[in-house]
């Protein structure tokens, strides 16, 4: 491909000297398990985040599971989410025994429409204890609408951040708008590692103490274990290369905020494809930049044959998918039903040129004046 869909190599080749001296010191300390690596990162992390306290985990998913047995939901409960997310968010719902409730979504924003979670919650009245908000793509979801419907139904708030690192609410780091904020440090996003690793982040210390229990096999002193818990740790190798990451985070995603800015201003006059356009109250960081198009798979196509790649995230509704098509019928949820059929990612990384960009949207261009 000329133009990937991401490249990761370009980045570490960067990065190469400062993480092999990081490494190197890691293996120096034979200390590879929790750590000071792992304390270090954690400390920094939550800092960055404006919260109190940041655990490290195994992975996002792990984040999100922990995140909700730390806040006490289990068995005979259910947990509203929006339909239209990684099936992770879901998978966590039920690792912890609890039932999702899917949500429609907001068609702009692709998040969780709060009027509809306000309806979620007279239908479900009595089971309904939490709610999952997604920042998709990077763009925090509406967070003050959703905690007033929260509020009034006495349901706990665990933001999915996994593609949102460093996105700002109203003025505020997402992460801390919730009762816990569940991050990923999967090597594509905006903050990766060099494999799996996660993060739960929050301002409650009791909620941030239990997580560090339940991700030790249920133990605050060794041998002694006061519940069951899981094999979660975030590897000190892991917490090595986030710190050293971490410092460029910032710069990273103003990087990818201009070439966001630049992808709209070119294809603005195009009116076959649909540009998002981040709310006035949000900074949206643009983990992936995401248009929509009813003729998606065609234009793919032709992308594909100019040497551009592209993603679809996602090419299903959860109640699409074959472990989750218990939740819900087609027709359903209409918007996250549409929105599945439309969506593309273009080529979008802190190191692509600012002439990818062009070439990119020429090609949609060609094919937007040569379609039938």
């Amino acid at each position: 491909m000329r133009i990937p869909a991401i490249d990761l190599h370009g980045q570490h080749e960067r990065l190469r000297e400062e993480l092999v001296q990081t490494f190197t010191r890691v293996v120096a300390s034979s200390a590879f398990i929790n750590g000071p690596e792992v304390k270090a990162f954690e400390g920094e992390f939550a800092a960055y985040c404006e919260v109190g306290h940041a655990v490290g985990v195994g992975s996002g998913t792990d984040a999100l599971a922990l995140a909700l047995r730390a806040l006490g939901i289990g068995a005979r409960d259910a947990v509203a989410l929006p339909a239209f997310t990684f099936a992770a968010t879901a998978e966590a719902v039920c690792h912890v025994g609890a039932r999702p409730v899917l949500i429609d979504i907001e068609p702009q924003t692709f998040a969780l429409d709060p009027e509809c979670l306000h309806r979620a919650v007279r239908v479900h009245q009595g089971s309904l204890r939490a709610v999952i908000a997604v920042h998709l793509y990077g763009q925090p979801a509406p967070m003050d609408e959703i905690a007033a419907v929260a509020a009034e139904a006495d349901l706990a708030i665990v933001e999915d951040a996994a593609q949102a690192h460093g996105a700002r609410y109203r003025g505020r780091r997402v992460g801390g708008l919730g009762n816990a904020g569940c991050f990923s440090f999967y090597p594509t996003k905006n903050l990766g590692a060099l494999g799996d690793a996660g993060a739960v982040t929050t301002n409650d210390g009791n909620i941030a103490d239990r997580i560090a229990v339940l991700r030790d096999h249920g133990q605050n002193r060794k041998y002694v274990h006061d519940i069951v818990g899981f094999n979660s740790r975030l590897d000190a190798l892991q917490a090595a290369a986030l710190r050293v990451k971490l410092r460029h985070l910032d710069g990273w995603n103003a990087r990818r905020q201009a070439l966001a800015a630049r992808y709209r201003a070119e294809l603005a006059g195009v009116p076959e494809v649909a540009v998002p356009t981040p709310a006035a109250d949000r900074e949206h960081v643009y983990h992936l930049f995401v248009i929509r198009c009813r003729e998606r798979d065609v234009l793919r196509e032709h992308l594909e044959a100019r040497g551009i790649a592209s993603s679809v995230h996602y090419p299903l509704p959860l109640h699409f998918q074959p472990a989750f098509a218990h939740l819900g019928r087609r027709g359903d949820l209409p918007v996250a039903e549409a929105t599945a059929d439309e969506v593309l990612a273009l080529p979008l990384y802190p190191e692509l040129a600012d002439d990818a960009v062009t070439e990119v949207c020429d090609a949609i261009r060609e094919w937007a004046v040569t379609r039938p």
